[in-house]
């Protein structure tokens, strides 16, 4: 029988997933009393045994080493919950529990994460979001139509890692009049969630009532800025004593009171133009060979005032198949379409079903990280690794032959299978 230590802080969604796994399976799952997130993770003991510091992270009695929260809940779940003796089946539930973290996750943290205070309201991005996770909900509505469960007639490890990943959106955003036109969804989550099972791990979930807001003073509460940014609009009693209108405050709020960002322009226009036409570069690669490109690319390219950074998805291991990681990919550059015009980009795949990686060459005026300047621009960009490369090197050479010309190997040797261009 699996028995081990789970670390993680309370009420992660991500560790909830193995808790409930392990109630099922039987496994002895014990959570660490002493878990500090921000000390005990960062501690030398800790990065020893797990060196991103990530967390959910388990410690098996057997001396079983994980991280990743789908690969924790499916090491400690039983046969059942993995789909069975079915090959089809294990690989659904595999498919549905990359779905939630894939498809659903980012857009819920979107909108949901302000009305907790923990990121800046940005109403484009919480607005599309919304279409996102509407869209979401219609496809496992209809999935569910003539289905209790999502894969098979029994309770699987994708319906609870699916029901964990929309947990916050049921209690905090998703209102009766967005969740009504779901009533399969509604049905499979409440039987999800009620289960003895989950309800040991959960408690009684309690769906929300009210759209949660942004609350600005949470936020700036959470960040530290609680002092520096009060800006209580005065008595609309008091007119006779405003001797100059102000109709910048009306800007501050929008017509249901809810703080909006003020208007910024685009923070790269503050960086100096330098010498390399990124719009003509976007022209030459799409109408000229590879091999013109690369060499057109490196004659024009400004060092001085431009930088190339190479990314590297954070979760690869919690990849499954191929059409997906696609859609990962292609979901980030639609998110990234005000962006666009400031940077390039080749994203490439490599590997095969299960075994897979992401990871691209970016350029874009400036030297500091592009997505650190704008919230528009950072939805995805967490998710990943980022490192300016010394734009005069000949490794760095190399790997823009590469990533231009969509060939070759990852660090762990996986073929390239495919790739995207953000012009």
């Amino acid at each position: 029988m699996v028995a081990g230590t789970l670390y993680t802080y309370a009420d992660n969604f991500r560790a909830q997933k193995a808790l409930i796994a392990a109630k099922y399976s039987g496994a002895q799952l014990t959570v660490s009393k002493d878990f500090k997130f921000g000390e005990t993770n960062k501690s030398p003991e800790f990065l020893k045994k797990f060196p991103l510091g990530k967390v959910p992270a388990f410690e098996g009695s057997d001396g079983v080493l994980l991280t990743e929260s789908n690969a924790i809940a499916y090491y400690v779940a039983n046969e059942e919950l993995r789909g069975g003796t079915d090959a089809a089946s294990r690989a659904q539930v595999v498919q549905w529990m990359a779905h939630g973290d894939n498809d659903i996750l980012p857009a819920a943290c979107t909108w949901v994460f302000p009305t907790l205070g923990i990121m800046q309201f940005n109403k484009n991005g919480t607005e599309r979001a919304k279409e996102e996770i509407k869209a979401a909900m219609k496809a496992l509505n209809d999935h569910l139509l003539s289905r209790t469960y999502l894969v098979g007639e029994r309770l699987t490890l994708a319906d609870i890692a699916l029901a964990c990943t929309l947990l916050s959106l049921y209690q905090q955003v998703m209102d009766p009049a967005f969740r009504g036109a779901f009533g399969n969804v509604n049905r499979w989550f409440t039987t999800v969630v009620n289960q003895p099972n989950a309800k040991a791990v959960l408690g009684a979930v309690v769906l929300c009532t009210k759209e949660a807001q942004f609350d600005a003073k949470k936020f700036a509460d959470f960040t530290g800025k609680g002092d520096n940014k009060k800006k209580e609009a005065k008595p609309k009693a008091e007119p006779a004593k405003k001797k100059e209108p102000k109709p910048e405050k009306k800007e501050e709020e929008d017509d249901n009171g809810m703080p909006v960002e003020p208007k910024k322009g685009n923070p790269m226009d503050e960086m100096p133009k330098g010498t390399f036409d990124l719009e003509e570069w976007k022209r030459f690669y799409s109408n000229n060979e590879e091999d013109d490109s690369i060499k057109w690319f490196w004659e024009h390219f400004d060092h001085e005032n431009y930088s190339i950074w190479k990314s590297d998805y954070t979760f690869n291991d919690e990849l499954t198949l191929i059409f997906m990681t696609c859609n990962l990919v292609g979901g980030m550059f639609q998110r990234l379409e005000k962006f666009k015009k400031n940077a390039f980009a080749s994203s490439m795949i490599f590997g095969e079903n299960s075994d897979s990686s992401i990871s691209g060459i970016w350029v874009w005026r400036g030297k500091q990280l592009a997505f650190d300047l704008c919230e528009d621009w950072a939805i995805d960009s967490p998710s990943y690794t980022w490192k300016m490369l010394d734009s005069k090197s000949e490794e760095t050479k190399k790997l823009v032959t590469q990533y231009w010309k969509w060939e070759g190997t990852d660090d762990k040797g996986r073929k390239f299978n495919q790739g995207k261009i953000l012009k």
